[in-house]
């Protein structure tokens, strides 16, 4: 039985209190989120793979390490914030992180993968006697920083409130959704609603337009309006009106084309098992996939409108 939904305001961090934190995929996510922890006063070392993500978290004051089990040694909790779940098992239980973290060390995973790795991944972390918290976020790279995500929590209640403290020098919003994969399996559902309302805004962003509507009375109108979604006012996907969304850096440096249709795929999967209709969401995957098989997987899924206004239509044989 899943626990009741509970929020925790921003502003509650408790202060003077400082713990060593291995930090696993220094991404556009990972790397703003780990840099919030230092700056709250935490001893944060950095792994990625990638040279540039390292030099980059050195550049915002985050030491790094060569190896997970180095920057784990002693650690009193390790934070992964990887693509797939593949990669958060092999971070945390083939590189020897995990052995090397502190005995009672709490172990935060923030990527986003199906709810059963979450809980396979919690039971190997558990059988060592240490702890686990599925905790992946939404907000997208703004949010990751200027540190307003939303947490969605999987786990026991006690270690929820041991890493509330970490959780909020990184977001403004904290639920508890229920036992060890909930914050998985809730943040797939939202997920699963944010592709959709991507794909309406673009269609309704290029019908506006040439219909001789702007972008800013679009979102004007249907921002306090039946219409209203958090893609509509956060990321609209026409280069203008709305500074932070990806639209106005051609679609660069967003949650890419090729995490959402992973992230849809989990959707899927979860819902053939559960005999849910799920059309849809499998024909915004399908379009992801025509994305992908244009070159364009790197880029921000707001770029669905590619589809849209026909920029990438030889992915679909012309139709749209």
């Amino acid at each position: 039985m899943a626990a009741a939904v509970t929020v925790t305001p921003h502003g509650t961090r408790q202060k003077g209190t400082s713990v060593k934190i291995c930090w696993i995929g220094l991404g556009n996510m990972g790397l703003p989120m780990a840099a919030h922890l230092h700056t709250a006063g935490h001893d944060v070392v950095g792994v990625d793979l990638s040279a540039d993500a390292r030099d980059a978290a050195g550049a915002a004051g985050v030491r790094t390490a060569d190896a997970a089990v180095t920057a784990a040694a002693g650690a009193d909790a390790v934070v992964t914030m990887l693509p797939k779940g593949a990669h958060v098992r092999t971070a945390l239980l083939e590189s020897g992180a995990l052995d090397a973290a502190g005995d009672n060390a709490l172990v935060l995973d923030c990527s986003t993968i199906s709810c059963a790795e979450a809980r396979e991944i919690g039971a190997a972390v558990a059988a060592t006697g240490r702890r686990f918290l599925d905790a992946p976020v939404s907000g997208g790279t703004a949010g990751a920083q200027n540190a307003t995500l939303t947490f969605m929590v999987g786990g026991a209640t006690a270690d929820l409130g041991a890493a509330r403290p970490l959780l909020e020098a990184m977001g403004t919003r904290i639920f508890h959704a229920g036992e060890t994969g909930a914050g998985q399996s809730a943040k797939m559902v939202n997920n699963m609603m944010l592709a959709m309302n991507m794909q309406s805004t673009c269609e309704a962003a290029v019908l506006a337009e040439r219909l001789g509507i702007t972008p800013q009375t679009v979102i004007d109108i249907a921002g306090v309006s039946t219409g209203d979604s958090w893609a509509l006012r956060n990321y609209y996907p026409v280069a203008g009106p709305v500074t932070s969304a990806p639209s106005n850096r051609d679609f660069t440096g967003g949650f890419s084309v090729a995490l959402m249709r992973k992230d849809l795929g989990l959707a899927l999967d979860a819902a053939a098992v559960h005999g849910v209709d799920t059309a849809a969401t499998a024909e915004v995957a399908r379009r992801l996939e025509n994305l992908i098989a244009d070159g364009r997987g790197s880029l921000d899924f707001s770029s669905l409108i590619h589809l849209v206004d026909g920029t990438a239509a030889a992915a679909i044989g012309g139709t749209r």
